[in-house]
């Protein structure tokens, strides 16, 4: 059964609450490792998550120095010391995903906010359209891409599992434009696009290409949010040799600003359904 939860946000929630302990001891990093014995860089490191795993011990060590004496929070400080050092299911596709993996936030993420310009964004592709985009890159043996494949599908279960994501779409009409994999393999995902666009936890919006230039043209991103509110919004944004994320505040409040605009220009969801059924029943009719 795989991890509903991100590891990695485990371990920066974790970070977040000794050194908010540590603030209120009114302690500094130096002087806390003093008291401990150990160099200040040891404690630095916990609490910016250099350290990907903090021992029973020293834990209790940190909360005994705070004074973080509540047995409710002492429990819970050490389940999320335990919940960081599992595996998602993510790592055994390491060689797809890199050292920061997308679905580790994806995990846990409450709202999903994505803008693609070229391609269906990955949470919404089929597995023909993911293996044919995978196809049109640098030559790779069918092994390797059925693992990106399986890798990508993966991913989905987010949007169907009891407490889904909330997902909200805006996409160029370029992507829908792209011929990826054939007619049959394209009217296949359009299909798929209108199904999952009846979930309510969807939107889909497109930004036809009559409406000129937009906010958005640039590299495609996401934001995503977190139920905890020690976990602050970040944002994804995928390079050619692996991804980027961006987690000060400034940076997201930018990003924010941009999807909030390219969804004040895109059509409505109705009128996007609409466009993807047309385009559908065109690529349905192709000989």
């Amino acid at each position: 059964m795989r991890n509903p939860y991100s590891p990695t946000l485990r371990l920066r929630r974790l970070a977040t609450e000794l050194k908010q302990g540590r603030e209120h001891a009114n302690l500094t990093v130096a002087q806390a490792g003093t008291a401990l014995g150990w160099t200040a860089s040891k404690i630095s490191k916990i609490e910016t998550t250099e350290t990907k795993r903090i021992n029973p011990g020293d834990l209790d060590k940190l909360m005994d120095l705070y004074e973080i004496t509540d047995p409710d929070k002492r429990r819970a400080m050490h389940a999320l010391a335990r919940d960081a050092k599992e595996r998602g299911w993510w790592s055994k596709y390491r060689e797809v995903f890199g050292d920061q993996a997308l679905p580790d936030f994806e995990a846990e993420a409450s709202a999903i906010r994505s803008f693609e310009g070229l391609v269906i964004p990955g949470l919404l592709q089929t597995p023909e359209y993911a293996e044919a985009l995978f196809q049109g890159g640098r030559y790779t043996g069918p092994e390797d891409i059925e693992r990106r494949v399986q890798a990508r599908i993966s991913r989905r279960e987010i949007l169907t599992r009891f407490d889904p994501v909330w997902l909200r779409v805006v996409m160029d009409e370029a992507a829908l434009r792209r011929m990826i994999g054939g007619p049959r393999t394209m009217a296949a995902q359009m299909r798929h696009l209108l199904y999952m666009a009846q979930l309510p936890n969807i939107d889909i919006q497109l930004l036809p290409f009559d409406v000129g230039s937009h906010a958005a043209l640039v590299a495609p991103f996401s934001i995503l949010e977190f139920p905890d509110p020690l976990n602050a919004p970040i944002v994804h944004v995928g390079t050619v040799t692996d991804s980027v994320f961006f987690e000060q505040p400034g940076d997201v409040e930018r990003y924010n600003a941009t999807f909030g605009d390219i969804q004040g220009t895109a059509i409505s969801t109705s009128q996007t359904a609409t466009f993807i059924d047309d385009l559908a029943r065109s690529l349905e009719s192709t000989p």
